[in-house]
């Protein structure tokens, strides 16, 4: 048996995490060489002057009950060394409490120390020995009853007294304990309810900045990659035709006029957060006008919309469509320039909406247009989180196409 097996009976200084439960701990009591802050010195001292008073009123009783001078005062100087001692009870208190109890046992002038002991077990200490301390107190009241008796009382009321008295400092000191226990129950709650708001602000903003970065992308890539691919045709053909040259020229500019606008928007919001800015976001109604700017930056894109009614498609998953097919016309005309690309949307309500992209092999030398790879990792985000399935890769003819689903309620 090592003394960490019974750690109530340790010094209230050494019960820590190492050597009790979190019954056992005390956050009032359990400071390793902490010294009393002033609250400690407060209650000590309402404590010894208490006990104090309880043992003068027995001392009054023992000079009524006839008692030698010389009984009297070791009463009294028993009764003044029980109360010095308290002021140890912080750190041996079950120690403190056992010995205060069985010198009550010849010695009433102790009792009020022995109560106050007794107490301060209560607090700082588990059920168990509580239990014990408050046995051996009712047992040595008793007795005591026998052997000093107040001639003022009788013995079923000095029994009473003390069944009461003990009850009363078992009582108020669990009542003490357990409010501590809640308090400090709280304080860690709250503690933990701060670090985790602080882990969900820092993921929100995680989430937020992908967010961010995934529009941004969706919506510039497509404007940038149309100036990318005619500032590149410019270069690869200086001796081009003049009307070519025009045209090329009027797509860039075009198209950094869109790219500004679309810039302005998102700064626009994140500006204001909850507003999406004065442009209506893009949806599936709007993929006829996306592949007639396509058409006219000089691809050659069919639509095959097998769709009834495009506006009823849901703006969220209208949005999602809009962006994947931007992205597929985007690819291709970065990669595959000059072929033709396929958009197809299909389904319904219940079905889903699949959205495809498709596009032949490129003929030739294609220019190098830099780009994140971000795109395509994007779009599997999107979808995703819309709740549906993207898949991508190389066609048999050495095409390229992407496909996704996304749900669409009945």
């Amino acid at each position: 048996m090592t003394r960490t097996d019974y750690p109530w009976l340790l010094p209230a200084e050494m019960v820590d995490s190492e050597t009790a439960d979190s019954e056992t701990a005390d956050p009032e009591t359990v400071r390793r060489g902490t010294p009393r802050t002033v609250r400690d010195w407060v209650v000590d001292t309402l404590v010894f002057l208490a006990a104090a008073g309880f043992g003068m009123l027995a001392t009054d009783a023992s000079q009524v009950a006839g008692n030698a001078d010389g009984v009297v005062f070791l009463d009294v100087m028993l009764g003044a060394l029980a109360c010095c001692a308290l002021w140890t009870r912080r750190r041996w208190p079950v120690g403190l409490a056992v010995t205060l109890a069985l010198l009550s046992t010849v010695e009433p002038v102790a009792s009020g120390a022995a109560l106050a002991s007794l107490f301060g077990v209560a607090v700082h200490r588990p059920f168990r020995p509580v239990a014990v301390v408050a046995l051996l107190s009712l047992v040595t009241g008793t007795v005591q009853s026998v052997v000093r008796p107040d001639p003022t009382t009788s013995f079923l009321t000095s029994l009473i007294a003390t069944v009461l008295l003990v009850l009363l400092a078992v009582g108020w000191g669990l009542l003490v304990r357990a409010r501590r226990q809640l308090v400090a129950a709280l304080r860690e709650r709250a503690v933990r309810a701060e670090a985790e708001a602080d882990l969900r602000a820092e993921q929100a903003q995680r989430l937020a900045r992908e967010s961010i970065a995934r529009e941004m992308h969706d919506v510039l890539a497509h404007r940038l990659s149309l100036l990318s691919v005619h500032a590149g045709a410019l270069e690869f053909r200086p001796d081009a035709p003049a009307p070519e040259v025009a045209r090329a020229a009027g797509v860039i500019r075009d198209s950094a006029h869109e790219a500004l606008q679309d810039l302005r928007m998102i700064i626009g919001v994140l500006r204001a957060p909850g507003d999406d800015g004065d442009r209506p976001q893009p949806t599936l109604v709007t993929l006829d006008e996306l592949v007639a700017e396509s058409r006219a930056a000089g691809m050659k894109v069919t639509l095959d919309s097998g769709v009834a009614d495009v506006s009823a498609v849901p703006a969220a998953t209208g949005r999602t469509a809009y962006r994947i097919a931007q992205e597929g016309l985007t690819n291709a005309r970065k990669h595959a320039p000059g072929t033709e690309a396929t958009v197809a949307v299909s389904g319904g309500p219940g079905d889903g909406l699949t959205v495809e992209v498709r596009n032949a092999a490129p003929s030739g030398e294609v220019p190098r247009v830099p780009g994140s790879g971000q795109g395509l990792i994007g779009l599997t985000e999107r979808a995703a989180l819309a709740g549906g399935r993207f898949d991508h890769g190389p066609t048999g003819d050495g095409g390229f196409a992407l496909r996704a689903w996304l749900p669409w309620a009945a």
